[in-house]
This record gives C-alpha cells, sequence and structure tokens, in this order.
C-alpha cells in the first residue's frame, strides 16, 4: 500500500510537471519574488546577478524538461573561472528553485572541492599601531567596535544610542545596501540571522566613546567606512588588511 501510494503521487507529479510550459527564467523570478519580503536585500540582489550572469544556459529550457545533464554543464563552466564558493552559491539556487518547482527530483550534481579560506589575522602590533594612529578621529570608535565586539561594519553603522545601555551595546540592527529599479540606497534592517541579535559589553575606555551621541552613533555607511580604514592602513604599510579582519584579530585573541 505505501509504494502504491508512492507510485501515485509520483504519477500525480510527473503529470503536473508535464502539464506546464513554464521555463526555468520564468521559475527563477518567480522564486525570487515570493521571498522579497523574508530574505535580505543583499541575498535578493545576488540571487538576481547569478541568474543574470550565470544561469543563461538554462533560462529557456522549460522547467519539467531540466536534466542532470544541463545542470552538470552549467556547473563545470562556472567551475572553470569561479571559486568553488561561488559555484556552490549558484548551485544552491538552482537546488531551491527546482525544489519548488519539481519536488520529486533529486539533484546528483558533482560540485569543486571547497578550498579553504586563508584568513588575514593582524597582529597584536599592527593593532597597537594603528589604535595609536586613530586616536581622536573618526575612526577610533568603529575600530574599537569591531576590534573589541567583534561588530561587523554594517552593524556599526547602523547602530543608534537607544540600543546602547552603559557599556552594553545591542546589536538588533544592520545597514544593507538596496537596489529598486536600478537605484541604490542604504537601509537599516534586522539582522540576516538570529544568531547577530545578540548583546555585547565594551569595556569603560571605549563605552566613553559614545557618551552623549544621539541617533546613529558612527555616521558613515559600510562602504565609506571600508575605504577610510584602507586608506589609513595603507598609510601606515599594513596593506592587505581589511575592516573586517579586525573581527578575526578580536574572535583570535579571544580564543
Amino acid at each position: 500500500r505505501t509504494c502504491e501510494a508512492m507510485a501515485a503521487e509520483w504519477a500525480r507529479e510527473k503529470e503536473l510537471a508535464l502539464a506546464t510550459d513554464t521555463t526555468f527564467g520564468s521559475a527563477v523570478t518567480n522564486y525570487i519574488n515570493s521571498r522579497r519580503n523574508t530574505l535580505s536585500p543583499r541575498t535578493i540582489e545576488d540571487y538576481e546577478r547569478t541568474q543574470r550572469l550565470y544561469l543563461s544556459d538554462l533560462q529557456q529550457i522549460r522547467i519539467d524538461a531540466i536534466t542532470q545533464n544541463d545542470i552538470q554543464k552549467v556547473i563545470d563552466k562556472a567551475s572553470a573561472h569561479l571559486s568553488p564558493k561561488t559555484v556552490t552559491n549558484i548551485h544552491c539556487l538552482i537546488s531551491a528553485v527546482l525544489k519548488q518547482e519539481r519536488p520529486q527530483f533529486a539533484l546528483r550534481t558533482s560540485l569543486p572541492q571547497r578550498i579553504k579560506p586563508n584568513l588575514t589575522i593582524p597582529s597584536d602590533n599592527d593593532i597597537k599601531a594603528l589604535l595609536e594612529s586613530i586616536r581622536g578621529s573618526t575612526l577610533e570608535l568603529p575600530v574599537m567596535l569591531a576590534a573589541f565586539g567583534p561588530m561587523r561594519e554594517g552593524e556599526i553603522c547602523a547602530l543608534r544610542a537607544e540600543n546602547i545601555s552603559g557599556n552594553t551595546v545591542h546589536v538588533c540592527e544592520n545597514m544593507v545596501k538596496k537596489t529598486v529599479d536600478k537605484k541604490t540606497a542604504w537601509i537599516i534592517r534586522h539582522p540576516k540571522s538570529t544568531e547577530s541579535d545578540r548583546y555585547i559589553e565594551y569595556p569603560e575606555s571605549i563605552s566613553r566613546l559614545w557618551k552623549g551621541k544621539e541617533g546613529r552613533i558612527v555616521d558613515m555607511n559600510p562602504n565609506t567606512l571600508c575605504k577610510m580604514f584602507k586608506r589609513k592602513v595603507d598609510e601606515l604599510g599594513m596593506t592587505g588588511i581589511r575592516f573586517h579582519d579586525l573581527r578575526h584579530w578580536c574572535a583570535s585573541t579571544l580564543h
């Protein structure tokens, strides 16, 4: 009886699939649009970019006619010039769309082996030299928040005084870039995951830097912050250290 029920369900799904003339491109567009209110603007932009740049070979194929071989060709083509992580992201979007449109289709794609990231961790001497050079400047507070938090650049730029109580920061917002009708703007939204909503207690030596501030305590967007930071580390001869690497130093030190 179980086998008969599964066979009947398979037949029903097959009939539904054969009855559709939806192309894979339309299915991807529908998938993206259905998640605009639940996924972050950055994720939506990444999906749209993936569809535009890497899925052109699948766009016009009917969703019910796509084969494992079609998908493997797209992945093999992407693997020739993209990182394993990017290729995996492309496959994740393909898989999500097919799971929605053809739930019985089991993907068995061969993906490139992932490469262990080579993280840059500034030395203690680098951090000391950096802190000396930015003391009293607009970079001091955001660098302190990242190096002793550790907070991300988007979280720092979104941080408001009302989310700070004494020495404790409630990280509950993130500044991200959103594109609407080809116009880009920075917006503040909730963190991408529940794990990113957290409380961080800073020492008095850092909390004094935000005393008396109102509204957003760092008046710049993530792009401006990272560019300003890059100019400073280049000036100090620390080329190759990104703002995000301050989090790596913090995590390594705490560990």
